[in-house]
């Protein structure tokens, strides 16, 4: 399904959450804010003792069940097999209301494939608008309320968590160190990042995902970062994960 058409579903979607005071008094339409969840899963050994053709009336009922809440959920799968030993595949998923994100897991618990896949993973998030202002292009059309996934071949996701010094700092100072900050990811115009806030909702207070079709972009991206003087108020950015992205009969079909 296009993200285009997934986008006209979610939009009929309504958001139960209670409006802040500046979104009740400013006349201008607003996008709603977005759940967002990163789930990884890792198969159970006892999954390669089933004979094919158990596997595979696994995958097909698996398969049924998720594409069911397409029209409910933006559903984007990533395969991990190899790049890590704790996961196999990720499920991307982005929606208004947090009901079908759990009636969803609900259904994949019922199906028999439950039985042989572990979630190893699990982050949750909103989408919402950045409080620094990027000064060169303070027009951006990523306003962080609403996310449109791209077709970059990678993704690299991780949650990220501030020091309690840096909040401490005046807001003069951390728009200082993030200017820098926003200069250095300008140099990388094939790497795509899509902030999203945990902030009450999750252990960590961000989770940021990269999207980029050269894996090297990337990595001197966050090296270059790492000297950064933002840097040394990160307190956790771990676990990363590096996420290619798939169809779910092909994460599915890689299980073996």
């Amino acid at each position: 399904m296009s993200t285009d058409t997934e986008t006209g579903n979610l939009a009929r979607g309504s958001l139960r959450l209670a409006p802040h005071t500046a979104e009740i008094e400013d006349p201008k339409p607003k996008l709603p804010r977005q759940f967002v969840n990163f789930t990884f899963y890792r198969a159970r050994p006892e999954w390669r003792l089933l004979t094919e053709g158990e596997r595979q009336s696994c995958r097909e009922a698996f398969l049924t069940t998720v594409d069911e809440f397409r029209s409910q959920l933006m559903i984007h799968t990533y395969s991990t097999i190899g790049l890590r030993t704790n996961t196999d595949f990720m499920i991307w998923r982005i929606g208004y209301e947090l009901e079908p994100f759990q009636e969803m897991t609900a259904a994949i618990n019922k199906s028999e494939m439950a039985k042989y896949l572990e979630p190893t993973q699990s982050f949750l998030s909103m989408t919402k608008r950045s409080m620094y202002i990027d000064k060169d292009n303070p027009d951006h059309v990523e306003d962080r309320l609403h996310i449109v996934p791209g077709k970059s071949d990678y993704l690299f996701v991780y949650p990220f968590v501030k020091t309690r010094e840096w909040y401490s700092r005046s807001p003069e100072q951390r728009q200082e160190m993030m200017d820098e900050h926003i200069r250095i990811g300008t140099k990388y115009r094939s790497v795509k990042l899509h902030t999203t806030y945990s902030f009450g909702l999750d252990d960590q207070e961000f989770v940021v995902a990269f999207e980029t079709d050269y894996p090297a972009d990337f990595l001197d991206l966050v090296q270059e970062l790492r000297e950064t003087k933002a840097s040394s108020f990160t307190l956790r950015d771990t676990p990363m994960f590096t996420c290619r992205r798939r169809t779910l009969a092909e994460c599915l079909d890689a299980l073996g």
